[in-house]
């Protein structure tokens, strides 16, 4: 196959893309390049905004002057058509609706984002679907196995005022999860800080480590089982897989978690092999009326069948 070269290109922000990602600008700009290619010309300085080196989190500004490295790229490497069945199952999954905002109850087993080994992500099925929604972007991200809320912005002017809002822990996140074990009462925050590594695959480890970044997780017990217990995490930061490696540090990992669950479950919840974490709650602020919108996604089948299962074993 034929790979097309493209030469260095400088480009100007526009206001439409002002508050976006850096690496999520990149992956539309640059499509059909694995993503750990675009973070690797990150890493190497070889990508600069206003001519000094950045990172992928980088939000970007209006008049901003992005210079990309020349690179290649295998044409056709386009981005596939979205099944009617698909587009079915995410129309009906939308939540929250206005001309600034979309709030869907992400099914599990998405990526939200493109990447590697990733054909068709979220955002890109959502911006094929409707003519209004070509423009959404991330306001935040969910993991792809984990289901429930997730918020978009529709225009630039409501993506930085989610980011603001974000940045200011004004957006208020709550997640239930099912967990190895009986997880104690007392148990109601973990605060050890997390750091993110991505090995050469392009995939996303993080671990605690005195190295990393504050990350908070306030915890509490719903319900007990036999062998397992539903909690309430609701994250006070942002970390990369926080809640996911929090419950692991406490000695209390999430059921169906291959990342990072514990060895030595119980034989009982082998069988469930779907990642028990459900963001089921977000409350953020209209960037018109400045009200507060709760949101609250209910579980899918999956998660009532896990819940079934557990009963049985009390």
């Amino acid at each position: 196959m034929s790979i097309e070269r493209r030469e260095v290109t400088i480009i100007r922000v526009t206001p439409s893309h002002e508050g976006q990602r850096l690496d999520n600008f990149l992956f539309r700009e640059l499509k059909g390049l694995p993503r750990t290619r675009v973070y690797r010309l990150i890493r190497r300085g070889e990508v600069r905004v206003n001519k000094k080196r950045c990172k992928p989190d980088l939000k970007l500004c209006s008049g901003d002057e992005l210079r990309i490295p020349p690179v290649a790229i295998r044409p056709g490497a386009t981005i596939p058509r979205v099944s009617d069945g698909l587009a079915g199952r995410l129309l009906d999954s939308v939540l929250h609706e206005t001309d600034l905002v979309l709030v869907l109850n992400k099914p599990a087993g998405i990526s939200v984002h493109g990447g590697s080994g990733v054909r068709l992500a979220l955002v890109d099925a959502l911006r094929q679907i409707r003519p209004e929604w070509s423009e959404l972007e991330l306001a935040h991200r969910l993991d792809r196995d984990t289901s429930g809320c997730l918020l978009l912005a529709k225009k630039s002017s409501a993506l930085k005022h989610l980011q603001r809002e974000f940045k200011l822990k004004r957006v208020r996140k709550r997640y239930l999860a099912f967990v190895h074990g009986s997880w104690p009462k007392e148990l109601i925050k973990v605060d050890v800080p997390l750091l993110k590594n991505e090995i050469s695959s392009g995939e996303r480890v993080v671990k605690v480590s005195r190295h990393g970044k504050e990350a908070e997780t306030h915890f509490k017990v719903l319900q007990t089982y036999a062998a397992a217990s539903l909690i309430e995490a609701s994250p006070i930061t942002g970390r990369t897989h926080q809640i996911r490696v929090h419950c692991q540090h406490a000695g209390y990992s999430i059921i169906g978690d291959q990342k990072y669950g514990t060895k030595g479950c119980s034989e009982q919840l082998k069988s469930i092999k779907t990642l028990c974490l459900h963001a089921s709650n977000i409350e953020f602020s209209d960037l018109v009326s400045n009200k507060i919108i709760k949101i609250e996604a209910p579980f899918d089948k999956f998660w009532q069948i896990a819940a079934e299962t557990l009963e049985k074993k009390i």
